[in-house]
């Protein structure tokens, strides 16, 4: 019995190789840095622009972005931010003026609007839209018609 775990435990670690991988543009700055499991990206990964400014940073399973990733301006300033799963977009995803607030949020699904789209001006709601599979279903553009007609709890 300890053989046979001996044998399919030194097998599978001769096949799994594990190592931290790093590129860099032609002007010596980094292009991107993280883990690889067998030429495929795992775990945390960033990107970087051309002048060395982080692009994005998030985590990977089997090449597919997972989990929550972070995606900025050239400028550093934060674009972004949102869950992913498989490799497409879902649940919240916030997005940012060049100041840094939120101007919008909005639920995704396999890449597609699914749920709600609050739209923001200083902070201020000041827009609701409903979509199902990216199609717009419903608008508001007075909050009191909008949180009567719907239950807050489905914004979480």
């Amino acid at each position: 019995m300890f053989g046979l775990f001996f044998i399919i435990f030194f097998n599978f670690n001769i096949y799994s190789q594990k190592k931290y991988y790093k590129e860099f543009y032609k002007n010596g700055q980094i292009k991107e840095e993280g883990w690889l499991l067998n030429e495929n990206k795992t775990e945390y990964w960033k990107f970087y622009y051309q002048n060395g400014n982080i692009k994005k940073e998030g985590h990977f399973k089997n090449n597919l972005e997972i989990k929550y990733w972070y995606f900025y301006r050239r400028n550093s300033g934060i674009e972004k931010e949102g869950h992913f799963k498989e490799g497409r977009k879902s649940n919240w995803w916030l997005f940012y003026d060049n100041k840094g607030v939120v101007n919008h949020k909005c639920q995704l699904k396999n890449n597609k609007k699914n749920g709600y789209c609050l739209i923001y001006n200083n902070s201020k709601l000041i827009k609701a839209s409903k979509f199902k599979h990216g199609k717009k279903i419903k608008e508001w553009t007075d909050f009191s018609s909008f949180k009567d007609e719907n239950n807050l709890n489905d914004l979480r």
